[in-house]
């Protein structure tokens, strides 16, 4: 027996032998089932409904609804009904407090019964938080046995809204070995995942969660797309996810791919989101090279909706001296330009993270700037933030 199959069957917990197929082994690199037990366990090929039950299962789950607490139910009560309590909303909360506080014998019973039917449970409503207490609270060889039941089914698991949910959990919870052999199967199929309102959160989990040398499939996957997935509402999450987790040698070939486009994604709805992200995180070379494209065109980003943000941000982020060109392009403005940009919706606040952020001797020339303007300012909504923002300032002992 090799290490590896050593290793996997002293995670089993009960002894009785015929019980224990479901426990893996690794065999060449992939998860095999016992031969005698794959035919009747192995999950059905598309993503079922939760089987319907007997009349007399269906009885009993009257029964509890109907108790609303009253009786105290035990675990051994709901064995050969545990997959329709699983169903429902009341018997999935049972038994997910059941997991927490039953023996590990009771534990593997309420497993047994419902792994047959892992799959169809996993897309349920509410089923699918029996599935996720599993890989949270389950030993080492029911989370495997469940990670065999997703096999061949991870691409459709991570598009359904509650499927979705028991592959981050299952990422969260698998071991890096297993873990692979379940994003493999996303090979190929990245961007849909991405451009997806679930597949999204797996994509982030996946970079999250599995170790950075496993997940450049991923990585590869944006190349060349980088502008267009940095403008999509879930892409530019996954891309900022990159940045956060992988190596530079990974995120270096993309972020050269997005200093090529910062013109149109600070100007960009979910874009700007993503630069103001290497700003704030990103390694000195790129936000230097950010800023420097930000620099020489503070006054119009700043009365952009959406620039304004990497404005605000370039300001607290930037080194001192990219910070005082970026001051003097504001105290350079002439006196229409500076009152236009202190009564704009978004570039009043661009004025008063400068005034928050800027060296003294800046900030007592943007002071003397500002002040011929606050009687007119007062009429104005955006205005009065910038009057406050100057009276506190002013109250703190700046000498004028």
């Amino acid at each position: 027996m090799s290490a590896n199959e050593h290793r996997l069957n002293n995670h089993s917990l009960l002894k009785t032998p015929i019980r224990q197929p479901y426990y893996h082994q690794f065999v060449g690199g992939t998860l095999k089932k016992e031969e005698d037990f794959a035919l009747s366990m192995a999950p059905s090929a598309t993503l079922a409904s939760v089987p319907d039950t007997s009349a007399a299962t269906s009885t009993l789950l009257e029964e509890f609804r109907a108790s609303k607490g009253t009786r105290r139910f035990l675990v051994k009560e709901i064995l050969s009904c545990v997959v329709e309590f699983s169903g429902d909303q009341f018997g999935s909360r049972f038994i997910q407090q059941k997991l927490e506080t039953c023996t590990v014998e009771e534990k593997e019973l309420i497993f047994q019964e419902l792994l047959p039917h892992a799959v169809s449970l996993m897309t349920d409503v509410f089923g699918n938080y029996v599935i996720q207490k599993f890989f949270e609270l389950g030993s080492d060889g029911q989370r495997r046995a469940l990670a065999i039941a997703m096999q061949d089914h991870v691409v459709s698991l991570s598009l359904q809204m509650y499927g979705c949910r028991v592959v981050q959990k299952a990422l969260e919870n698998l071991p890096a070995d297993v873990q692979s052999l379940l994003i493999v199967e996303l090979t190929g199929h990245v961007i849909r995942c991405v451009k997806d309102q679930n597949g999204n959160h797996v994509i982030q989990k996946v970079i999250e969660r599995v170790p950075a040398a496993r997940v450049q499939f991923v990585v590869d996957s944006f190349r060349g797309q980088v502008e267009v997935l940095a403008m999509h509402p879930y892409g530019c999450r996954v891309l900022q996810r990159i940045f956060e987790h992988c190596e530079s040698s990974q995120s270096g070939p993309l972020l050269q791919e997005l200093h090529e486009h910062v013109d149109e994604l600070v100007l960009d709805q979910y874009g700007n989101y993503v630069i103001q992200h290497v700003i704030e995180r990103g390694r000195p070379s790129d936000r230097t090279a950010i800023i420097g494209c930000v620099r020489g065109k503070l006054l119009d980003l700043s009365r952009h909706k959406f620039a304004s943000n990497v404005v605000e941000k370039s300001m607290a982020h930037s080194q001192p001296a990219d910070r005082r060109l970026m001051v003097e392009e504001i105290l350079h403005a002439g006196p229409a330009l500076l009152s236009m940009m202190m009564k704009d919706p978004f570039a009043n606040y661009v004025i008063q993270r400068t005034l928050d952020v800027a060296d003294p001797d800046q900030r007592e020339q943007l002071v003397l700037r500002i002040k011929p303007h606050l009687p007119t300012l007062k009429k104005y909504t955006y205005g009065k933030h910038i009057i406050a923002k100057v009276e506190r300032i002013t109250a703190a002992g700046l000498q004028l």
